[in-house]
């Protein structure tokens, strides 16, 4: 069975270094685990006391992650980072501590559940600023807090703004120093002082760095740079973080000498992907191995092979070909052979489908 590696030591490292990084800067920070799915391993082997001692809270988007995390660690301070569902309401107060949102409704379903179960259910206001997914509108965003500032079991401990994730919208100086003057605005208009303006997550790392992040974002939240030791504003390495905290291993199940061309009519009747292939080398052959993973895993666009002489096939909802060139090394003897693994460096959305596979094994190391 194919395999993904998680190197842990890496990983805890990497948490820790952000944790000293964030305190030297005075900014508070939550973990954000959605790319391991609520995988029980993954929390006992990364989240032990030392690691998680100097982060603000734990974060998840699913529920079923965010049970676990308090399975784990009962008194553990979660965050449910995705607007929660109304129906849930009862389920978010159980599970998370904080959550964030966008609609009055909604909130008011959170104050009553919260009621219920004698408890304060924290939140932050999500303020859309560019990107086009959750946020209330600015307009909109001093009347919406007059509505939901006295609701009796709800507090509001700050603002937010989520950049980067569907459009890629950079998280300028400009954009983040709107947010902090909402902080301002809500100061002067009704004498409260939000504790966190949460508008930082590992794409807006750098602005740290190069001093162009405003003073008044003191929250971020971070899954990527911490998994993976890359901010994906230019998807390089992060100070001095980890990058090697992840591999996938797949399992050669045929070898052969194979044309380079299909033969006969091609259809749409295809359910998989294919690379493109130039009609010229009708009788050219090369050495094809399959592998025992396909679509239902991973996208092969979101992983790449360490040997830089293996290129891509095609693939199906459970076999992956891949082509081996001559498979001979630079003393002519054969490369691989059947049984033998192929290696692979995943990305974020990799790892997060391979840890939602349950035909792939994962091994904690």
């Amino acid at each position: 069975m194919a395999e993904l590696i998680i190197y842990t030591e890496k990983i805890k490292s990497n948490i820790r270094y952000l944790s000293d990084y964030f305190k030297r800067c005075n900014i508070l920070w939550s973990l954000i685990t959605k790319v391991f799915s609520g995988d029980k391993k993954f929390m006992e082997m990364i989240l032990c006391d030392d690691v998680i001692d100097h982060i603000n809270s734990v974060g998840d988007s699913h529920l079923y992650s965010l049970k676990n995390l308090k399975a784990l660690k009962p008194d553990m301070r979660t965050i449910y980072i995705r607007p929660p569902v109304e129906i849930f309401a009862e389920d978010v107060i159980r599970y998370a501590d904080i959550s964030l949102n966008t609609s009055y409704r909604t909130i008011k379903t959170l104050n009553a559940a919260a009621k219920k179960a004698g408890k304060i259910h924290q939140v932050i206001i999500m303020i859309e600023l560019g990107e086009m997914r959750e946020g209330v509108n600015r307009q909109d965003v001093l009347a919406f807090y007059q509505k939901v500032m006295d609701l009796s079991h709800i507090d509001v401990i700050g603002i937010g703004s989520n950049l980067g994730c569907m459009y890629g919208i950079e998280p300028t100086y400009e954009k983040l120093l709107e947010l902090s003057k909402f902080k301002e605005l809500i100061h002067e208009k009704f004498n409260k002082t939000l504790k966190l303006v949460s508008g930082g997550s590992s794409i807006t790392l750098p602005l740290i760095e190069q001093g162009k992040l405003p003073e008044d974002i003191n929250h971020f939240r971070i899954g990527e740079a911490a998994f993976f030791g890359v901010s994906p504003l230019y998807n390089e390495r992060f100070k001095e973080l980890h990058t090697g905290t992840f591999e996938f291993e797949a399992n050669i199940i045929e070898l052969k000498e194979k044309k380079i061309i299909p033969e006969g009519v091609l259809t749409d009747a295809n359910i998989g992907h294919t690379a493109d292939f130039d009609v010229s080398n009708m009788d050219e052959t090369t050495v094809k191995g399959i592998l025992d993973f396909g679509m239902l895993d991973v996208d092969y666009e979101n992983i790449v092979a360490l040997d830089k002489d293996i290129s891509f096939v095609g693939i199906t909802s459970d076999m992956m070909v891949v082509d081996l060139g001559s498979n001979k090394n630079n003393e002519g003897m054969n490369k691989y052979k059947i049984g033998d693994r192929i290696r692979f460096k995943p990305n974020y959305m990799a790892v997060a489908r391979l840890f939602n596979s349950k035909f792939i094994d994962k091994r904690f190391v």
